[in-house]
């Protein structure tokens, strides 16, 4: 019988469960890209759900591991924990690591379109398709029970996958996404980068755009967003009031929390994670 198609770079017990980081060669960015995957105690027993974690620019798949504080809590829940890297990397494109906010560690979890990042920048169809499949096929994942998340870049990741395919992933959550990227500077540098400069064509993978043409919306997932008052981004990046609107004109179940004095990094993560981790599990089951 054959092995897991990925290599292990190392793991490490954790809360009566295994945090591990991973590397394997992927067809959809043509590269090697690395993984990392908490594992809670309950998989000894049986499957469990999956929540995938997608982390903001100028992060790797360690980052959220590392810094959230979220293993406690995943442990006790019984939730397997997925964090991808944020980009392809050592594929030198030119200019690639020219901007902090494009290239490498800014994949913003699209498939471009323009070359030559379309050659390997397909972040979505690598965090939608090729990581589950990988996933499924080598931990003790329940594939009926799929949650997503993310922060800042991959709060726009995670809103805009869980409203494009809500059959697949039945919880969602964000913190401080970049909720209406075609509207801000960093959406538009990526969106011109990958996507070419017809406007038109950001709309697929703009969550404000994509919420506000919910035909179902009673029937979809509810969604938490937690916003820091004092995010040196939101007035200029973020725009979570305008996702808000969205929804709410089409009846669309969001929470947006505005938390006082807090700001975009890992503190203000880690202080709210263990909500989001519930919301979560109340739609997934433990």
């Amino acid at each position: 019988m054959a092995g897991p198609a990925f290599e292990v770079i190392s793991q490490h017990r954790s809360f009566g469960g295994v945090v591990g980081f991973y590397r394997h060669d992927a067809a959809t960015t043509a590269c090697s890209m690395r993984f990392a995957v908490f594992t809670p105690p309950q998989a000894r027993q049986g499957r469990v759900p999956v929540l995938y974690y997608l982390a903001g620019l100028t992060c790797t798949e360690e980052t959220f591991m590392m810094k959230a504080g979220a293993q406690r809590i995943a442990a006790e829940l019984g939730l397997m924990l997925v964090a991808p890297d944020t980009s392809p990397r050592g594929v030198k494109i030119p200019g690639d690591t020219d901007s902090w906010d494009f290239g490498v560690a800014a994949g913003f979890y699209v498939d471009a379109t323009e070359k030559p990042w379309s050659s390997h920048y397909r972040m979505y169809s690598y965090v939608t398709s090729e990581l589950p499949a990988l996933i499924d096929a080598g931990f003790a994942t329940d594939r009926e029970r799929q949650g997503i998340f993310g922060h800042s870049m991959g709060g726009h990741g995670a809103l805009m996958i869980a409203l494009k395919d809500p059959g697949r992933y039945r919880s969602v959550s964000a913190f401080a996404p970049i909720a209406a990227p075609k509207t801000c500077p960093w959406g538009q540098k990526a969106f011109t980068g990958y996507l070419g400069t017809d406007q038109s064509q950001w709309n697929a993978y703009d969550s404000t755009e994509l919420v506000g043409n919910v035909k179902d919306a009673a029937r979809r997932p509810p969604i938490l967003i937690d916003q820091g008052s004092a995010d040196q981004f939101l007035e200029t990046q973020l725009h979570p009031e305008r996702f808000e609107a969205a929804a709410r004109r089409v009846g669309y179940p969001v929470t947006l929390r505005h938390q006082e004095g807090y700001d975009h990094g890992y503190y203000f993560i880690s202080t709210f994670m263990e909500d989001h981790l519930r919301h979560h599990q109340r739609t997934l089951g433990g």
